[in-house]
C-alpha cells in the first residue's frame, strides 16, 4: 500500500528533512589486506612496473612487439570492452540526471465531443514537474554505484588489453617453435634419406638384407608423417594470431616471414661430425627462432601483483554493489517530493473559438508518498543487495588466490622447464655424437645396422623435444607477466573507441562530449 500526501501543511517537514538529509546504508570499506606468500617482496619496484608494463620488449624480437602494438588497436575484444566503457558512461549519465527535478513533462490533448444533439471541443496544455528530494541519498547511492561501474569497465577493459597481448605472445611462441621442429624435422629428414640411400647401396652390393632397407624406409616414412602435424599446429597458431588482430590469415603473412638471420646450421656441418661439439649442439641458443626472455625477477612485488586490472575489476564491484544497499533501503522511508503543475484546459462548442479566458491554471506545493506495509518486500530486497555484496568481497577474495596461484605456477614452470632443458640439451648433444659415430662406425662395418637406426630415431626425438622445452619457457615467461597483470600501461593514453567507429556512432546519434577521451577515462569526475 502506498499512501500520499499533499499539501502545504508538510512544507516546514520538507525544509527541516532537507537541512538534515542523510545518505542511507553502509559506506564502502576497502577489503582487508589479503594473505600474500611470505616470500614476495613487500616494497614496489618502480622499475619492475615498468619491466611488466611492457614486458614483449624483453623478448627483443621486433615482429612479436609489432603484433602486439597492432593487436591493441585492431582486436574485436578489445574494442568491445571500449563500448562498455561508452555503456557505463552513458548509465552514469542517467544517474547523474536523477538529481534534478524527475519529471518534465509538457502535455497538450484535444478532443471532440458530442451531447444533446450537440458538439463540443475541447483542448487543453500543460507544463507538469516533479522533484522527488534526496532526503535518504538514494540517488547519491545510484551516482556511486555508477561511478564504481565506470571505473570497474576502464579496469576491465585494461584485463582485456593484459590476456590479449599474452594469447598474441603465446601463439607466437607457438608458430616459432612449431617453425623450428619443421625444420629440425627436415633435417632429420634429409638425414634418414641419406641413411636409406647409403642402405640402398649396402643392399645392391649385397652386404646388407632387404630387411635393413625396409627398417630405414619406414623410419624414414613416420619422420615425415610428423611434419603435417606440425604444419597444422603453426597454421593453427598463424589464424589463432589473425583473429587476435582482427584480420584474415593472409595480412600477417609477409609480417611473420620477416627477415631472420637466426637459422639452424646447414645439414653438412651435422652429418660426420664426430666430436659432437661443433655448432649443431653448442649453438642451438644462438640460431633458435623461438623468442627468448631474459630470466624474470625473483621475488616478484606483491604490490605489483595487487595492481591486476582484473583484482580491481573485483573490487570497484563490490564498492558498486555496495552502493546498492542504499539503494534499496531508502524504499523503507518517506519520499519527499515537490510538484507544480502550469496549463490551459476549455471546451466550447465546436462553432465557437477558444477564448482561454479563464482557463488557466496553475498547481504547486509539496508531497509525502511511502510504501507502508511492503516492509517484508523491501527489507528482503535490502538483504538480497547484502548478500550479493558479501558474495563480491568473496568472488575479490578468490581473485586475489587465483592471482598467487598463477605468478606461483608461473614462476615454478619456469623454473622447472629450465631445468628440463639442461637435461634435454645434454640429450641433444649426445644423441648427435652417437648419431656421427655410428653412422661413420656403420660405413666401416663396425655396429650393426639397428645400432644406426637406434641413434637416429634417439636424435629426432631429443632435438624435438629440446625445441618444445624452450617454447615452454617462453610461454612460462608470458604467463608470468600476464599473471602479473603487464601489457595495458603502454597502451593507456591511445582512444577506447576507435577515431572510425566515433564517427560511425556519431552520425547517428548525439553523443555530446561522452565519446571524448577524457569522459571515457573518468578524468572528468576527478575531484
Amino acid at each position: 500500500m502506498r499512501v500520499t500526501v499533499q499539501g502545504g501543511g508538510i512544507l516546514a517537514v520538507l525544509i527541516v528533512l532537507v537541512a538534515g538529509c542523510t545518505t542511507v546504508g553502509p559506506n564502502f570499506t576497502p577489503p582487508a589486506e589479503p594473505q600474500l606468500p611470505t616470500q614476495w617482496s613487500a616494497e614496489e619496484v618502480a622499475s619492475e612496473t615498468r619491466e611488466i608494463g611492457a614486458w614483449w620488449e624483453l623478448f627483443n624480437d621486433p615482429v612479436l612487439s609489432r603484433l602486439i602494438e597492432q593487436g591493441a588497436q585492431q582486436n574485436l575484444a578489445i574494442a568491445a570492452a571500449g563500448l562498455r566503457i561508452v555503456q557505463a558512461r552513458a548509465a552514469l549519465g542517467i544517474s547523474d540526471a536523477l538529481v534534478f527535478p524527475q519529471q518534465q513533462q509538457v502535455n497538450g490533448n484535444f478532443s471532440g465531443l458530442y451531447r444533446n444533439e450537440d458538439w463540443f471541443k475541447s483542448a487543453g496544455a500543460s507544463l507538469d514537474v516533479g522533484w522527488e528530494m534526496d532526503i535518504w541519498g538514494k540517488y547519491a547511492r545510484g551516482i556511486e554505484s555508477s561511478e564504481a561501474s565506470l571505473y570497474a569497465s576502464i579496469a576491465s577493459y585494461h584485463d582485456v588489453l593484459v590476456s590479449i597481448s599474452a594469447e598474441i605472445a603465446r601463439n607466437y611462441i607457438n608458430y616459432r617453435t612449431a617453425e623450428e621442429r619443421m625444420y629440425l624435422s627436415r633435417q632429420n629428414i634429409a638425414i634418414q634419406q641419406r641413411v636409406v640411400e647409403m642402405t640402398q647401396v649396402q643392399f645392391d652390393a649385397g652386404n646388407v638384407s632387404e630387411l635393413d632397407v625396409q627398417q630405414a624406409k619406414a623410419q624414414l616414412y613416420g619422420t615425415q608423417s610428423a611434419l603435417p602435424a606440425l604444419n597444422l599446429a603453426r597454421l593453427q597458431a598463424r589464424n589463432a594470431i589473425a583473429v587476435l588482430l582482427g584480420t584474415i590469415p593472409e595480412e600477417i603473412e609477409p609480417l611473420l616471414h620477416m627477415a631472420s638471420d637466426r637459422k639452424i646450421p646447414d645439414l653438412d656441418k651435422r652429418i660426420g661430425e664426430t666430436t659432437g661439439s661443433g655448432d649443431t649442439a653448442a649453438n642451438y641458443e644462438k640460431y633458435s627462432v623461438i623468442p627468448r626472455a631474459p630470466e624474470p625477477r625473483n621475488p616478484v612485488a606483491a604490490q605489483v601483483v595487487m595492481r591486476r586490472p582484473d583484482l580491481q575489476v573485483a573490487e570497484l564491484q563490490a564498492r558498486a554493489q555496495s552502493a546498492r544497499i542504499g539503494l534499496a533501503e531508502a524504499d523503507l522511508y518517506p519520499q519527499f517530493f515537490l510538484f507544480g503543475s502550469v496549463g490551459v484546459s476549455q471546451t466550447v462548442r465546436s462553432s465557437n473559438s477558444f477564448d482561454l479566458s479563464d482557463s488557466v491554471t496553475a498547481t504547486v506545493g509539496p508531497g509525502l508518498s511511502w510504501n507502508i506495509f511492503q516492509y517484508g518486500r523491501i527489507k528482503n530486497r535490502v538483504r538480497v543487495e547484502d548478500a550479493l555484496f558479501q558474495e563480491s568481497l568473496a568472488n575479490y577474495n578468490q581473485s586475489v588466490l587465483d592471482a598467487v596461484r598463477e605468478v606461483s605456477d608461473s614462476l615454478e614452470g619456469y623454473y622447472n622447464n629450465v631445468e628440463k632443458s639442461k637435461f634435454d640439451f645434454g640429450a641433444v648433444e649426445a644423441s648427435i655424437r652417437a648419431f656421427n659415430i655410428s653412422f661413420n662406425q656403420y660405413n666401416n662395418g663396425l655396429v650393426s645396422y639397428e645400432r644406426l637406426l637406434s641413434t637416429v630415431e634417439t636424435m629426432t626425438l631429443r632435438e624435438d623435444a629440446y625445441a618444445q622445452t624452450r617454447g615452454n619457457i617462453a610461454n612460462q615467461v608470458v604467463s608470468l607477466y600476464k599473471a602479473l597483470g603487464g601489457g595495458w600501461e603502454p597502451f593507456e593514453g591511445q582512444p577506447v573507441v576507435s577515431p572510425e567507429t566515433v564517427k560511425q556512432m556519431e552520425s547517428r546519434t548525439d553523443w555530446g562530449d561522452y565519446l571524448e577521451p577524457q569522459v571515457l577515462s573518468g578524468e572528468d569526475r576527478s575531484e
